[in-house]
């Protein structure tokens, strides 16, 4: 992992086996569906959040609120000074999702394990079924960092302007209009139309990792982005439908490939799908050139 820009932002599942019972480093655990994931059995002392209720705001449909998430962390016993390690399954899709959340809570460090739960049951790693019960915290009320978080004022301002990149991590059938969302999540938070944002390139996210679940090199990862016409030397914003799967691709460009301004538009396909007088383009959309290989 030496060769990312950033190679402390993951961990291996090495080294968390060796630090389960480290005070001072945190372990948790976002599934997609956690009745498969955690409850049956997940990495010791390990705790687990549910992503629709412990890290959405869902009467606003919105992200935790600083005063939310001071009071998650503290439950959880974590402290501003702690190393607080996500995972989780689908390729920590999710555990993507509540590290961007950090981040945009200014918590200092925190991490992904690489590979997630596929990479740990792949090397037959033990999973335990009791739940942890820390001792609760006192996590201050953080000021949020919105250099990571871009909204749709941002992105309606910048259609067409040719300044930013805009960086779609759908499905091709989503990016197309093809259909509205994955297969399983036809009908939950969906939008009135389908396509995507005019201009944007369709980069999924899922591409950035190998079988094992963990992500591929910084020369693959380079060549993937600069491929599709990511030019490295300008802005970018990463969506998708409801922005966990942003927030993963938004993890791989800043912290692996070492992109100093990116963010991800959380409010994604679900607020711009549905938003008066937000344009849209269906189909592939115009082939883009190969931008210059970021170094």
């Amino acid at each position: 992992m030496s060769d990312y820009a950033h190679p402390d932002a993951l961990v291996t599942t090495g080294w968390v086996a060796e630090r389960t019972n480290d005070p001072k480093v945190k372990i948790i655990e976002v599934d997609v569906e956690p009745a498969k994931g955690y409850d049956v059995g997940h990495v010791k002392n390990a705790i687990g959040w549910n992503w629709t209720t412990d890290l959405c705001d869902t009467t606003i449909r919105d992200l935790i609120d600083p005063r939310a998430f001071a009071e998650l962390a503290s439950k959880a016993g974590i402290r501003p000074d702690d190393t607080v390690i996500f995972y989780g399954d689908m390729n920590n899709w999710f555990a993507a999702w509540a590290l961007w959340q950090f981040k945009y809570h200014g918590h200092k460090d925190a991490r992904l394990m690489n590979g997630g739960r596929i990479k740990w049951e792949k090397e037959g790693r033990p999973w335990a079924t009791d739940r942890p019960s820390p001792q609760r915290s006192n996590y201050p009320v953080p000021a949020s960092d919105e250099t990571v978080r871009s909204y749709r004022d941002e992105v309606l301002k910048n259609v067409g302007a040719q300044k930013i990149n805009l960086v779609d991590v759908r499905s091709p059938d989503e990016f197309t209009g093809k259909i509205l969302a994955p297969e399983a999540l036809i009908g939950k938070e969906g939008a009135q139309r389908g396509g995507h944002i005019p201009g944007a390139k369709n980069i999924p996210w899922a591409k950035a990792v190998n079988e094992d679940g963990t992500f591929k090199t910084a020369d693959e990862l380079k060549t993937l982005y600069t491929s599709a016409g990511v030019d490295f030397s300008k802005p970018t914003i990463a969506y998708c439908r409801i922005g966990e799967r942003s927030s993963h691709t938004w993890f791989v460009l800043k912290y692996l490939l070492g992109m100093n301004n990116v963010k991800n538009y959380d409010g994604s396909w679900t607020e711009w799908g549905n938003m008066v007088g937000a344009p849209i383009e269906k189909g592939a959309g115009a082939p883009a050139p190969a931008a210059p290989n970021c170094q």
